[in-house]
């Protein structure tokens, strides 16, 4: 069984930096980790992915060049971290496994799947 758990959040200021931690157990396919988050009354999305076949990462343009996803194999830890931040980075960030990588015309992205399993969440609040 795959189990997911977060630490890292918390309120920082705009312009402030924070690193969130994942500890990973349990996750053999080895597919696709990253971190999601949602804010109130929006859906969820990705925020950074490591998706295994290609070695590719992903970013959306909201995050790309402030946010860097990395993971330590020898821990079984995924890290997100994140510099820079705006007020509308703020949402409850969650940690990700067997996420999938899609293909939307020329655009490729990264999405949850029926399979994917959650962390528990981590809030990150940027006040301006």
């Amino acid at each position: 069984r795959v189990h997911l758990v977060e630490s890292g959040g918390g309120s920082v200021q705009a312009g402030d930096s924070l690193k969130l931690s994942c500890v990973v157990s349990g996750y053999t396919e080895d597919n696709c980790v990253g971190w999601f988050r949602q804010a109130p009354g929006k859906e969820r999305e990705a925020v950074a992915a490591i998706v295994t076949q290609g070695r590719r990462t992903y970013y959306p343009d909201s995050v790309r060049g402030r946010f860097t996803i990395s993971m330590d194999n020898t821990k079984n830890t995924l890290y997100l971290q994140m510099t820079s931040l705006k007020p509308e980075d703020t949402a409850m960030y969650y940690c990700a496994a067997d996420c999938v990588g899609a293909v939307s015309g020329s655009w490729w992205y990264v999405r949850s799947s029926e399979t994917t399993s959650w962390g528990q969440g981590t809030q990150v609040t940027v006040s301006s």
